[in-house]
């Protein structure tokens, strides 16, 4: 019989073909070429919102900007989780850290993303036993192994997230880990975009849709974002020849006046999405009436939240009115807001680069790895591809 491991495929290999050839320069020119091109056609600039943190990282980082038309521009939009969780729930977060007998647990940039009076971190610093988590699933053995603690999963991010929020949920039932609690800031992609398209002095006219949010959710979930704002939607993956085939894709979907979802990440994107994570989260998780985001305010049908069924394992509830609840805006200096609503380039901002760096920073923008002033910061000036 042959030896097995000889005729399986490698597995870098498979991820390796996720990106292989995407990140070509002379592709990457061709493209830029023909984006030159179909763009002398516009009939208005195209302003063009990248949701998604992680393809303004890759305009940033591959030189992007500087290869495109001056009328085509690129908005920064609010996909980053980190970017968008309010002061007050940051608070929360601490608090609840701050209690005896509670260990909080988080996702990497989240502990760093300044509330009111500090953050996580410093929170930490300070006694506060706080522990970033790289795996969720992390926490049943935090759990497990501290049964005089109550242990709170500081749950964030969209669509791409949750499903693993619901399976650490499931996972606890069977495990009957009575101390294991959720605090849920799981937010939703669509209502965002309405957000953005109901401010009256927005200039956005077409969408790149987040690659990773429509794995799970499906191109589906863009279809009223062309529908009901007449603005084209191209799902695209994180490599700069998908996002340069999604610019040139949405300049022609532009130029035909076609307001339609497309995908360009076919590779990994389809309509429906996955449906068994949308099963999972459909089982543990339903839709807030109102969640308030950072820089945007109050979205209705926006976030998720525990079932009745499992308000057992709700934080909110299970610690009640020893929690802050007042609402609180970020520093008057700091213009994340106005970015995450599209009203703001990064460079726009006063204390970019001086009193706000990632090291010390002022707003959620420049703390998260995917924040758009994070990115600005790393990558600025960057004029071509390699």
């Amino acid at each position: 019989m042959p030896n097995q491991a000889i005729n399986e495929p490698d597995s870098s290999l498979k991820l390796k073909s996720l990106y292989e050839g995407f990140r070509d320069a002379g592709t990457i020119r061709a493209l830029a070429a023909r984006i030159s091109s179909a763009a002398i056609n516009l009939s208005e600039p195209l302003y063009i919102m990248e949701v998604c943190g992680g393809h303004t990282h890759t305009i940033m980082k591959y030189g992007l900007l500087g290869l495109i038309p001056d009328n085509v521009k690129f908005i920064h939009g609010p996909g980053c989780p980190v970017c968008v969780m309010p002061k007050e729930r940051i608070d929360q977060a601490i608090a609840l850290a701050k209690m005896d007998d509670v260990i909080l647990l988080t996702l990497g940039d989240m502990i760093r993303v300044p509330g009111s009076k500090g953050s996580l971190a410093q929170a930490r610093a300070s006694g506060a036993d706080v522990r970033p988590l790289y795996d969720p699933l992390d926490a049943l053995a935090i759990a497990r192994d501290n049964p005089d603690k109550t242990v709170v999963f500081f749950a964030i991010g969209f669509e791409t997230s949750t499903p693993m929020t619901a399976v650490l949920l499931q996972q606890s039932e069977r495990a009957a880990l009575p101390n294991l609690l959720f605090h849920i800031n799981h937010v939703l992609v669509p209502p965002a975009i309405d957000a953005v398209m109901a401010e009256p002095a927005t200039k956005v006219n077409a969408f790149i849709g987040p690659a990773h949010v429509s794995v799970i959710s499906g191109a589906k979930i863009y279809r009223r974002a062309a529908e009901v704002h007449h603005t084209p939607v191209v799902v695209s993956g994180f490599e700069p020849v998908d996002v340069m085939e999604s610019i040139l894709r949405l300049v022609e979907l532009k130029n035909h006046a076609e307001s339609v979802v497309e995908v360009q990440y076919s590779r990994a994107v389809s309509e429906e999405g996955n449906l068994t994570a949308q099963a999972l989260v459909d089982e543990y998780f339903e839709v807030r009436d109102s969640f308030r985001w950072r820089g945007l305010g109050p979205i209705p049908q926006s976030a998720l939240k525990l079932k009745d069924k499992y308000a057992h394992r709700d934080a909110e509830i299970h610690f009640g009115g020893r929690l802050p609840v007042a609402e609180i805006d970020d520093h008057k200096a700091c213009q994340c807001g106005d970015i995450l609503r599209g009203l703001a380039n990064p460079m726009d901002c006063k204390v970019f680069g001086r009193g706000c760096t990632p090291q010390t920073p002022l707003g959620s923008c420049m703390v998260s790895s995917e924040g758009a002033c994070n990115a600005y910061y790393r990558y600025h000036g960057v004029q071509h591809v390699d």
